[in-house]
């Protein structure tokens, strides 16, 4: 049994960098870019979602500009099984996540999170 559920959005910038990617959707949105000093979020700019209890950042990419969605799980490995049974494809493991591609042609990440049972929206799979 595992646990997931969508995480977030993920604005990928081709030619732009994280925070003057932020400079614009920080405002789009009414998000207050959310500072952070964690080693992970290097290379981000995280948008503080409040209530929403969504996880949104921009990011800078070598592909095309898009918008991803993270799926957050606390067994990736599971879940990643789980999407392939519905037609999903492993593109690329990058650190602990993977990137997949849906039957559709989308790009999404399924991510680590260890309390994703806990939150709004978890879904349980067995």
């Amino acid at each position: 049994m595992h646990h997931s559920r969508l995480a977030g959005f993920i604005i990928d910038c081709k030619d732009i960098a994280p925070g003057k990617a932020a400079a614009f959707w920080s405002p789009a949105l009414g998000m207050p870019e959310k500072k952070s000093t964690a080693n992970e979020d290097a290379g981000y700019a995280l948008l503080d979602t409040g209530a929403y209890g969504l996880h949104i950042e921009t990011q800078q990419v070598d592909h095309e500009s898009r918008l991803h969605l993270d799926i957050e799980s606390d067994d990736v490995e599971a879940e990643v099984q789980r999407l392939e049974q519905l037609g999903a494809i492993r593109v690329k493991k990058v650190r602990n996540w993977w990137v997949m591609q849906a039957p559709t042609g989308h790009r999404f990440c399924v991510v680590y999170t260890a309390d994703v049972a806990k939150r709004p929206g978890a879904n349980r799979w067995s």
